[in-house]
């Protein structure tokens, strides 16, 4: 059970290790909702004008007996796109909103405490839990998350970005791979391959520094795009870099050749925006939360560097089957980097039992880290238009591994953005609802 709040003791926020001391002072949050109170909060819950819908999801055990558990239906954070911190405003494939993690962080944890996200992507869980004044943890077995997400705990100023950009050299450069001319102008080419060059020999030198760190990540998100934002040619949304083939395809479709991009100018334009609302006060929370952060890079399922019982909150979204091709996606991202994209084992499995075995050796290893009275929130979506629920697949995973499941929680909203830029229709095609499963770590 949960210590009643004149019980709990004042927390201090050091570390075992000393590195360190999170103060008690971060911007207003809301307090911890004891697990006994969350039901009938879900239930009551309206804050967007409608009313929680309740029923079961029946699920099979390992053992094969059939169980079911208490599932809430509603919409539970918002609809509206860029309602987070524009710090967010990083494109990933198949990232969930910040509202996300943001609902269960502020209802099961309190500032200081540990949040965990073993499947790290663009980092939304990390970046918002220091936001919100936790010690941020995560993990992906690829390393372009933490390029992604590093950068964004410990921010530097747009001067800092804008003097190291004038700095620089974007005309050095060793390669000049003609087959990419089909996304960029020539001279914008050289200039991304300069900067790549800087980028890789900093890094060779163990130089780069915040900085250095900062613009490498806004560079790799700029590589491709649809508006004269990106370094290139209209091509697909950031988050996924198409084929050569199929670019050629679309700039003969479009009668498009690829105009001259500025990479400095568009590297301090998107800066400027990501750090529109980076005041001094969120300065010093991030500087807090960086020096505790731990970012890792392998598998979920073997993190020993995060010790036993240390964490309080998981939330987390595993890859969907083989629904998402990261690494072809991130292959032009992966070029940029210096990554063999081939070379990353993001697990992609085809069949659900080969799935299912991978997320059960997942969620042991989370129920070694995860605290007594701990939580993990595990959203998985829905898949294969909604013909597969993966909720009835991750209850058995969870229970195998020590868990016990507490409720099935359903987002149900109407999509926009994702839709309408694939041009069909609301249910046709996407995800329209976020389930996430909640587990909790019994007491010992």
């Amino acid at each position: 059970m949960n210590p009643k709040p004149h019980e709990r003791i004042k927390r201090t926020g050091k570390q075992a290790s000393g590195q360190g001391v999170l103060p008690l002072t971060f911007a207003e949050v809301p307090r911890h909702i004891p697990v006994e109170n969350l039901l009938s909060h879900l239930i009551s819950f309206c804050e967007f004008g409608k009313s929680t819908r309740t029923s079961l999801t029946e699920f099979h055990t390992s053992t094969g007996e059939q169980d079911d558990i208490e599932t809430f239906i509603n919409e539970f954070w918002t609809s509206k796109q860029r309602a987070a911190n524009r710090l967010h405003e990083i494109s990933y494939r198949a990232c969930f909103k910040p509202q996300l993690p943001r609902f269960f962080i502020e209802r099961l944890t309190n500032p200081g405490d540990v949040v965990y996200d073993p499947f790290m992507g663009r980092g939304t869980t990390p970046l918002e839990a220091a936001l919100l004044g936790r010690v941020p943890v995560a993990c992906d077995v690829n390393p372009l998350s933490i390029v992604l997400t590093k950068p964004r705990l410990h921010p530097p100023t747009l001067a800092e970005v804008s003097e190291r950009l004038a700095q620089m050299s974007l005309s050095d450069h060793d390669e000049f791979p003609e087959d990419l001319l089909v996304f960029y102008h020539p001279d914008t080419l050289r200039e991304i391959s300069s900067l790549k060059k800087y980028l890789l020999k900093r890094q060779a030198a163990d130089a780069l520094d915040q900085v250095d760190e900062w613009i490498r990540m806004v560079a790799v998100n700029r590589l491709t795009g649809h508006s004269g934002g990106f370094f290139s040619v209209y091509t697909l949304p950031p988050n996924q870099a198409v084929s050569v083939k199929a670019q050629i395809k679309i700039n003969h479709d479009r009668a498009q050749t690829p105009p001259r991009r500025q990479v400095r100018a568009i590297v301090l334009k998107k800066t400027r925006i990501l750090l529109s609302e980076c005041d001094g006060a969120m300065r010093q929370t991030l500087a807090c939360a960086a020096r505790r952060a731990l970012l890792l890079t392998q598998p979920a399922s073997s993190t020993p560097q995060i010790p036993d019982n240390s964490v309080d909150l998981v939330v987390t979204s595993p890859p969907f089957l083989d629904v998402v091709n990261y690494a072809g996606d991130n292959w032009l991202r992966c070029w940029f980097l210096g990554i063999e994209s081939n070379s990353v084992a993001i697990t992609s499995a085809k069949k659900l039992e080969d799935w299912r075995v991978a997320m059960t050796a997942v969620f042991r290893e989370l129920s070694r880290v995860v605290k007594p009275n701990g939580h993990v929130a595990f959203e998985v979506g829905e898949v294969r238009g909604g013909k597969i629920k993966l909720e009835e697949t991750v209850l058995p995973c969870g229970v195998a591994a020590g868990l016990r499941p507490r409720l099935v929680l359903i987002n149900d909203q109407e999509f926009t953005k994702t839709a309408n830029c694939w041009g069909v229709d609301n249910g046709y095609k996407g995800t329209n609802t976020n389930r996430i499963v909640l587990f909790r770590k019994n007491a010992v």
